[in-house]
């Protein structure tokens, strides 16, 4: 559809644009980026036509712009600047409505009935049609922007371009317009070029993005290539951390704030209190999470965690919610909180403090044997019985979410390899258990001091990890057999 070869220009004798190369298809939502004085207008204005090139050639369907008169050229491509601060006093109406010049005909260019359907559809599209008798001038930012987009949409474009199209909208109405134009694009198979300051959005909704530098590409490729950490911190010079959307396979670019040096916090055993109804911890400052707990699961940033005991006769449809109200009684703010069941007696649960080469965790668990299951025979079982190992690991010191995920792996292996030396069987299948069917586990770091980007057998802190689980693990086993009676 669109084809930009080679193009180099700018204003008089300065040159914004150099040697800039790529190609949009047809129904796609091209994006351009980069930071204040790139050439991002710059390079719009002769996409449009409006800023001539000074070298290389911008083809439209395969044609030359040159090729194409002003009236056919406003035909094809329709332009949505950013809004301007004066405007004439015209209607919504009369502003949408100009949308339909190129196409009309003769002296009085009067509009047709299909340039009225034409007009009244955008409006309805844009959710602007109970504006129709307001005034240009009465209207929010946020209300003209969806105004001009009506009139852009009007001229029935083959290609639209956008400068900032979701500046002075708020968060509900950008989805609305760019969902919008994602729609447009795969009914219609319009074509958008458009420019974007907020990098996430543009990674959600593009599906290609330039990335300019000082009139120059950077890259050209799919958002998952473009949004490279490395690549735009030294395009705009600021930190960020790349991260996975939750939902989609679009990366998303998260700022990191220049932040004053603080002292490292550091948890010890001291920290944890212990009771017959509750193990917790409040920490004095929030910890980087992950999770398989019932209130916090997930990767998160708590300053709270909470074992707590539960009768064995205890059943529940909605253990959430039912943890969540226990939480609110208690003075413990769920949002803040990692929190987490057993009807193992508290009072047997072990905390302990290990260090090694300037790296230290604390580890915590309790232990309830009667659900052991070995996971290699769970599908003989048809339901759920007390008892759950629950294993805390909080760590002072910086983890990658690699070195999350290992923790938790190195863990398993451990408590797995304590179950095994203590003769823990699965009552069903008589074998080897291998933890209990409702087990829950905790790393939480307080993202401070030594960074780990590991956390496998072979680092000091997997070691640890192994180590102070495996040892926890079996102390904790053992007080449960002695509790009932059993060795």
């Amino acid at each position: 559809m669109l084809q930009v070869k080679n193009i180099s220009g700018g204003y008089q004798e300065r040159k914004i644009i150099e040697n800039l190369s790529f190609s949009v298809k047809k129904g796609e939502i091209f994006g351009i980026l980069g930071p204040n004085g790139s050439g991002k207008t710059t390079l719009l204005k002769m996409i449009s036509g409006i800023l001539p090139v000074k070298s290389g050639t911008i083809e439209l369907a395969g044609k030359p712009l040159s090729a194409y008169s002003p009236k056919k050229l406003a035909q094809n491509i329709a332009s949505l600047p950013q809004i301007p601060t004066q405007m004439f006093d015209y209607t919504v109406w009369e502003t949408v409505a100009l949308g339909r010049y190129p196409f009309q005909t003769g002296f009085f260019k009067r509009l047709t009935g299909e340039d009225e359907q034409i007009i009244q559809k955008t409006m309805e599209q844009t959710n602007i049609s109970h504006l129709k008798n307001k005034a240009i001038n009465e209207l929010s930012g946020g209300e003209k922007q969806r105004v001009f987009l009506a009139q852009a949409l009007a001229q029935n474009p083959v290609l639209l371009l956008l400068d900032e199209p979701t500046n002075h909208l708020d968060i509900s109405h950008q989805k609305i317009m760019l969902d919008q134009l994602k729609n447009w694009t795969q009914s219609n198979g319009l074509t958008v070029v458009s420019i974007f300051h907020d990098l996430n959005l543009a990674s959600l909704y593009c599906d290609k993005l330039l990335l300019l530098k000082d009139g120059k590409a950077v890259a050209v490729d799919n958002p998952s290539v473009v949004m490279n950490e490395k690549t735009i911190e030294q395009v705009y010079g600021v930190s960020i951390v790349k991260q996975s959307h939750p939902e989609l396979a679009r990366p998303q670019m998260l700022l990191i704030p220049e932040q004053k040096q603080e002292e490292t916090y550091k948890v010890t055993k001291r920290d944890i209190v212990q009771t017959k109804e509750l193990i917790y911890l409040k920490a004095a400052s929030p910890l980087k999470t992950l999770s398989s707990a019932i209130i916090g699961g997930g990767f998160g940033w708590h300053s709270t965690f909470v074992n707590r005991h539960v009768d064995k006769s205890y059943n529940c449809q909605d253990s959430r919610s039912e943890m969540a109200d226990f939480l609110q009684k208690n003075g413990f703010d769920q949002h803040a909180t990692v929190a987490m069941m057993t009807a193992a007696c508290l009072e047997d649960g072990v905390v302990s403090e290990l260090e090694a080469e300037g790296v230290s965790v604390v580890i915590v668990v309790t232990a309830g044997l009667s659900n052991a299951v070995d996971a290699a025979n769970s599908i003989k079982r048809n339901g759920i019985a007390s008892g759950t190992i629950n294993t805390w690991i909080l760590i002072n010191g910086r983890l990658s979410d690699q070195a999350f995920i290992e923790s938790v792996m190195t863990a398993t292996e451990a408590k797995t390899k304590a179950l095994a030396d203590e003769k823990v069987l699965d009552p069903v299948s008589n074998t080897i258990a291998t933890g209990t069917s409702t087990d829950s586990i905790l790393v939480a770091a307080t993202q401070k001091g030594i960074f780990h980007q590991h956390a496998g057998t072979i680092t000091t802190l997997g070691r640890l990890v192994g180590r102070g689980v495996y040892e926890s693990t079996i102390q904790a086993i053992q007080l449960n057999k002695k509790r009932r009676g059993r060795t």
